[in-house]
């Protein structure tokens, strides 16, 4: 790993957590330039909800080209970006009867965000955003100013300004500190009273699970609220869906059932199905006509691969059987972890479908535990306040068997750590 070492810049990080040379993947399982094997609990922070070399994917993709199919074409139409277009429609959006118009931006969450931000500035003629406590939007200047990391935010080397942060809903029992109803009244309060010094904002930016800020998962009943108090201020709801949504959660968008309406929806990382860069915007029609052509731009919108396997990744959810195993797997999940919060004080559990977070108190506990699993076969990442939650995270088609040696990997070195015996 010399050259690693001599020639990548410092800013490497997850290469620090899992200091092997990765050589293999299929499906959950990653294989190192040893022959080691890990069962994948990472999942490229939700990129392969399909797993690594989904073989229908990988088909598809090689098919195309073999076939000299169009792998770079700006924003020109292409036969490839018209079928996931075209699927993508008869699939997801009209089925729910969404008008949203999709927009293809530089092929990452944080360009998804920067240009959800621009539209809505746009749309509402404001310039302030409200976003919220430990949500993470990106590393853009525009997104990084909505993320509340103040780790993340001090390497910005500018003010990150236009933004304001209010608690999310952290309401359940054994979450961290957050704001309810009160917190949806005291934002009406604000931006409707004419001595508040405060005014209506373009739009408000919530994630409804926060996945890097520790797996804080909101209501249906704070979400419905917000998006109430959005549309009553005239400010647009951008809902950042870039890591819970493409079935994460046990249905293709994390708010499917929560009775809102978002006017932008940020979608990235599993997009793109195979693992390749996509990131896509849907923007209901009377905000989208406000951009100009070009006005948004970007090297890579929508490439060619990315267009077909996401194409293929759409045909899990022509049936429901990929989102009821995700239902099944998840409750199998959380019912493994669920006995370290019973067991020990400082242990919370948080999630919901295939995401859940074992909040253990302070970042040397996690660490620990991430350590030993990984030197047990076992990929799993920190997120949260100073790295306290372990986030499971593998893709939604780990086969059973995988997905159960895993937990009890899990376990065994939580229990090790927590009860003082590492």
């Amino acid at each position: 790993m010399s050259i690693f070492t001599a020639r990548e810049s410092e800013i490497r990080g997850y290469c620090r957590v899992y200091p092997v040379v990765f050589d293999t993947a299929s499906n959950a399982i990653q294989v190192d330039d040893q022959g080691k094997e890990y069962i994948d609990f990472f999942a490229g922070a939700g990129v392969l909800n399909f797993g690594h070399n989904n073989e229908r994917m990988k088909r598809a993709v090689i098919n195309y080209i073999e076939s000299d199919g169009v792998t770079h074409s700006l924003d020109m139409h292409s036969t490839a970006k018209q079928k996931f277009m075209e699927r993508f429609t008869s699939t997801i959006l009209e089925p729910r009867s969404m008008p949203h118009k999709m927009q293809f931006m530089g092929p990452t969450g944080t360009n998804a965000v920067e240009a959800a931000l621009k539209i809505a500035r746009r749309a509402t003629g404001r310039t302030q955003i409200v976003a919220f406590t430990h949500g993470f939007h990106g590393m853009t200047l525009g997104a990084l100013a909505c993320t509340a990391n103040q780790a993340f935010r001090a390497a910005s080397g500018v003010p990150l300004e236009h933004v304001s942060h209010f608690p999310f809903d952290c309401t359940e029992a054994n979450a961290i500190p957050g704001g309810g109803a009160d917190v949806i009244e005291q934002m009406r309060w604000l931006y409707t009273e004419g001595s508040s010094g405060m005014t209506p904002p373009a739009a408000f930016l919530v994630e409804t699970i926060q996945a890097e800020g520790g797996v804080n998962v909101a209501s249906k009943e704070w979400l419905q609220s917000l998006a109430a108090l959005a549309k009553e201020l005239g400010s647009l709801l951008i809902i950042d869906d870039i890591q819970m949504g493409c079935g994460r959660t046990g249905s293709y968008f994390s708010f499917d059932e929560m009775d809102i309406d978002p006017d932008i929806i940020c979608l990235a990382k599993g997009i793109g199905g195979w693992g390749t860069p996509m990131a896509m915007n849907l923007i209901k029609p009377e905000v989208d006509k406000h951009w100009n052509p070009g006005e948004h731009t970007g090297t890579f919108r929508g490439q060619g691969l990315s267009f077909i396997a996401g194409a293929e990744a759409l045909g899990y959810f022509e049936t429901p059987d990929l989102m009821d195993e995700v239902k099944v797997k998840g409750k199998a999940m959380y019912d493994a972890v669920a006995p370290l919060e019973e067991k020990y004080e400082s242990v919370h559990i948080r999630g919901r479908g295939m995401v859940y977070g074992v909040d253990v108190g302070d970042g040397a506990t996690a660490k620990a535990i991430i350590s030993a699993c990984f030197d047990d076969g076992l990929l799993v990442s920190a997120c949260g306040s100073g790295g306290r939650v372990i986030k499971l995270i593998p893709p939604l088609t780990i086969p059973q068997d995988q997905m159960e040696t895993g937990l009890a990997t899990l376990l065994k070195h939580a229990e090790k750590v927590l009860g003082g015996g590492a």
